[in-house]
């Protein structure tokens, strides 16, 4: 998930349940991370709830301890609401596109499921490009023109 609001890696689609860890690893995220840079030159870093291991590409929140102190207490509360980003944008997906979450409609094995909910995202990152959406008003941060984002030239 992107500050502009925009879903900017989907990996899979995975059978079966899997733990995010599993996820992380086989989607090579972090390997891309490395490469992650703002328009000078800043690096980028991803950030994931404490389940996550804590990697040079992947930063998280202070495990709780019963005497943590009030500054990684702060950390972590701030943290933990800018993370709703990422269900906010899910969330949407599967409010436009609802049969994506029907699960009485998906048939595994006769159904590209996966390929469905590819094209879901793709398509809601169109809305967001036209309408914007709760994440970049969040962070006040206009997504790219419809044109822009569909020509790949900016992201």
């Amino acid at each position: 998930m992107t500050p502009n609001g925009l879903i900017a890696n989907l990996f899979g689609p995975v059978s079966g349940r899997r733990h995010d860890c599993h996820l992380l690893g086989a989607s090579n995220i972090l390997e891309h991370a490395k490469n992650f840079r703002d328009a000078n030159g800043r690096s980028f870093y991803l950030y994931g709830d404490t389940g996550y291991p804590l990697r040079p590409q992947l930063q998280r929140g202070f495990k709780r301890t019963p005497n943590m102190c009030q500054q990684k207490i702060a950390f972590n509360k701030q943290m933990s609401s800018l993370r709703e980003c990422v269900e906010w944008e899910f969330g949407k997906v599967s409010k436009i596109f609802a049969f994506v979450d029907y699960s009485k409609n998906l048939k595994l094995y006769l159904q590209p499921i996966g390929r469905y909910y590819q094209i879901a995202t793709i398509l809601s990152n169109c809305h967001t490009c036209v309408y914007g959406s709760q994440t970049s008003q969040y962070y006040s941060l206009n997504p790219p023109s419809l044109e822009e984002y569909l020509s790949n030239t900016r992201m």
